[in-house]
């Protein structure tokens, strides 16, 4: 299944190129990772086991995002030419290129924030978002530290749990005393860790990073990682940070001379496959491809579905999403010691029942790929 292929790919680069420590190394994130990994080796190999390691109250479908040939630019000069991809749930994905190359917008046309010239973007169902710049202009100077995050409620709900919210700050480095300050006599860390402490605190399956690691100092940019890596949803992030690249993101977007690029890795992975060579700066007054729309281009045809198989590709991200709760219900009884306590015939039963939901996981699965892949 080319959807599982593109996973097992992310994860075999992640395996070879480790984890490296900024200052030293951090063996928690490191067991988080390889456990991470093992649970997406556990999805590609048995569909549905997954969701009991990582069910979520605000869990994403399995799509988070399908572009197909965007292209959008400004004026007569094209920004971004024809460029797809497909983002799924977990993923997180880094943009990098020069300032000023559209690395920003191309994330704002894969949100569906902007109109893109040609091409189309299809995002996928029950994505709740949450933007990490929105956050700074929302501190409130005068509030203390436990009002910012729950309105000053004592408790805050992480992950389906109620935790006291002192208890959660203090996972953001701020001691009791401190968690009773305004704001206003927070030092520039302590006001970035609130705001991760607030990023986090909100449920959200999609996290939108534009160039987070400007005026983290050490210990907030090791948190922000920590969390991130931890993070059991889609993250897509801007930045020109290679170390916090090659710690969290499982693919690159690179903005290059040649066009827009996806890699599997991070930032180092990225220059290896390019031979070690970044992307150079744009020199003043290079040309720029014209920006043209499919309806300029001579002989564009769009290939179209039939109104069934439209039909069919539409309903197939929640037919899988049900299929996969079943396979995970399923999962759930069998991993009840008691239930091995109940008849042959019906544990024979639920174990026929779970290996043909797994079969129509993967037949849907391929399915929506073939048709993805006929409109793309």
């Amino acid at each position: 299944n080319a959807l599982f292929d593109k996973r097992l790919a992310e994860e075999e680069v992640w395996i070879r190129q480790g984890i490296k420590a900024r200052r030293t190394r951090n063996e928690g994130r490191v067991r988080a990772l390889k456990q991470m990994r093992q649970e997406r080796q556990q999805r590609r190999e048995q569909p549905g086991k997954a969701t009991l390691a990582i069910q979520e109250s605000t869990r994403s479908g399995t799509l988070v995002c399908k572009a197909a040939g965007l292209s959008f630019g400004y004026a007569d000069e094209l920004v971004i030419d024809t460029f797809s991809t497909t983002i799924l749930r977990g993923d997180k994905v880094g943009f990098v290129g020069p300032n000023g190359c559209g690395k920003t917008t191309l994330l704002r046309l894969l949100l569906e924030e902007l109109e893109p010239a040609a091409g189309s973007v299809r995002l996928g169902t029950k994505l709740d978002i949450r933007y990490f710049d929105q956050l700074r202009d929302q501190l409130d100077f005068e509030q203390n530290v436990v009002e910012q995050i729950n309105g000053g409620n004592d408790f805050v709900t992480i992950d389906g749990n109620q935790r006291h919210v002192i208890s959660y700050l203090q996972d953001f480095l701020f001691t009791a005393e401190r968690t009773r300050l305004p704001v206003k006599f927070l030092s520039g860390g302590e006001r970035n860790r609130l705001l991760l402490a607030k990023l986090f605190a909100r449920p959200a399956n999609v996290l939108v990073l534009d160039e987070p690691t400007n005026d983290l100092d050490l210990e907030t940019l090791e948190l922000l990682e920590q969390r991130l890596v931890d993070f059991q949803g889609t993250v897509l992030v801007v930045s020109h940070d290679r170390e916090f690249l090659d710690n969290v993101v499982t693919s690159v977007i690179a903005f290059e001379p040649e066009g827009v690029r996806e890699y599997v890795g991070g930032y180092s992975d990225w220059l290896r496959q390019r031979g070690g060579v970044g992307v150079p700066k744009k020199p003043p007054g290079s040309p720029s491809k014209k920006l043209t729309t499919v309806s300029d281009v001579p002989g564009t045809k769009t290939q179209k579905l039939s109104y069934k198989d439209k039909r069919e590709l539409e309903k197939l991200p929640a037919r899988i999403e049900s299929l996969e709760a079943e396979v995970a219900g399923l999962h759930e009884l069998m991993g009840d010691a008691s239930f091995y306590r109940r008849s042959a015939e019906e544990i024979a039963s639920t174990q026929k029942s779970l290996q043909e939901l797994e079969a129509r996981v993967a037949t849907a699965y391929s399915r929506w790929q073939k048709l993805e892949q006929s409109v793309s």
